[in-house]
């Protein structure tokens, strides 16, 4: 069985998530990733825990299967030329350096677009490679309190709240992703790679959709809703004798559905309530009415309602209510590896089911430097010169 894209080389400059995200995708899909870092390992997420399982970051191993480790100093000479001979067998190559770096090493895309006219080359920077924020360093949290994202998130009273994962990171993974197989497929016809820049900061701005829509056409700053919706009421949180769980009414036929499902049917001809936009206008009035209704029975009772008369119903589960799920189960989302120093180790699956293609998991996420002498050998490195390379610290 081949994989959708084998063949593909990535060479992996990147560290942290949102570049390793982007690898990984690439890796599960069948590319060849080879992950480049310093010698002794410089991806901060192997440093960053607990939780460790025999040493090993869970954070780490979120974003690195299936693919080899090469360690090298890029500073070094040596170091540099092992990337270009790398470059002129490789397809991709993906960095996250601060701008300039790549070019101040010797391995900017001018550079590397010589040796291989076909490469795609994907900077990704916190803010990318123009404008006068380009030299400044992009973490995850402060691009989401930049973008706008932490202005939305959380309720008046909680002030702005960061999203429970670094989720411009992998919004920016996402993209490195797409842009990088765009650019593969276009090579395909124009037999030319190309540059990418992305940055998280326009990531981010790019997740605002209906929020930035709706600012951009009334000027109005948004108010944070904590789970409630800006246009669609009721599609929010609620309260059951039992815990919480969420509604999600998406059409006037839905909400006539939910108030056969609570024995209120007048509330479908309540002139404040008939149409959207009229339960927009009145949504104080609408949810105090819902969550009366909804307390006097527990979740399992509502869930097993709302789904009989098919509307959108999810109760507000834990991460190990998660693992357990039996459809989850079903749909493999929960995978494990064996790992040479952590031993079996758990990780998340890939959401991409093609049919004939299957993403897998061929690879545990490497150790620094584990397929270094494997790389270099299949480079034409002859032992004796690895074996130079490592007492001068190249490698």
């Amino acid at each position: 069985m081949t994989a959708a894209l084998e063949g593909i080389r990535v060479l992996d400059l990147t560290r942290v998530l949102a570049g390793p995200y982007c690898s990984m995708i690439m890796g599960d899909l069948g590319a060849e990733v080879i992950k480049v870092e310093a010698p002794g390992g410089s991806d901060d997420t192997r440093k960053w825990g607990p939780p460790f399982q025999e040493g090993v970051s869970a954070y780490y191993l979120c974003a690195n299967r299936n693919k080899k480790s090469l360690t090298i100093n890029l500073k070094s000479e040596d170091g540099k030329d092992i990337i270009k001979k790398l470059v002129k067998q490789s397809d991709v190559i993906l960095h996250n350096f601060k701008t300039g770096t790549m070019e101040r090493l010797g391995l900017g895309y001018d550079t590397l677009s010589e040796i291989n006219p076909g490469l795609v080359y994907c900077s990704i920077t916190g803010f990318g490679e123009t404008g006068p924020y380009k030299h400044l360093p992009g973490y995850d949290f402060i691009i989401q309190a930049m973008s706008g994202l932490m202005s939305i998130t959380g309720d008046a009273e909680s002030g702005p709240q960061k999203l429970g994962v670094a989720i411009t990171d992998i919004l920016t993974g996402l993209y490195a992703c797409i842009g990088v197989q765009a650019a593969l497929l276009e090579k395909g016809q124009s037999g030319k790679g190309q540059k990418i820049d992305l940055s998280l900061y326009d990531s981010a701005v790019s997740s605002l959709i209906n929020i930035g829509s709706n600012f951009l056409m009334t000027g109005q700053v948004p108010e944070r809703l904590g789970n409630h919706h800006a246009n669609i009421v009721p599609y929010q949180t609620f309260r059951s004798s039992d815990g919480e769980m969420v509604i999600a009414v998406g059409n006037d036929h839905q909400f006539a559905a939910l108030c056969q499902v609570i024995n209120q049917t007048h509330l479908i001809f309540d002139t404040r309530f008939r149409t959207n936009p009229e339960r927009v206008e009145n949504r104080e009035e609408l949810t105090k009415v819902l969550q009366s209704a909804f307390s006097k029975e527990n979740t399992a009772f509502w869930q097993e309602k709302c789904q009989k008369a098919n509307i959108p119903f999810g109760p507000i589960q834990t991460l190990k209510d998660v693992e357990n799920d039996d459809h989850l189960k079903a749909r493999e989302m929960f995978v494990s590896a064996d790992h040479p120093k952590a031993g079996r180790v758990k990780m998340i699956g890939s959401p991409l089911k093609l049919s004939r293609t299957p993403a897998r998991v061929k690879h545990h996420p490497p150790e620094p430097g584990e397929h270094t002498e494997e790389v270099l050998q299949a480079l034409g490195y002859t032992r004796t010169h690895i074996e130079k390379l490592r007492d001068s610290k190249t490698i």
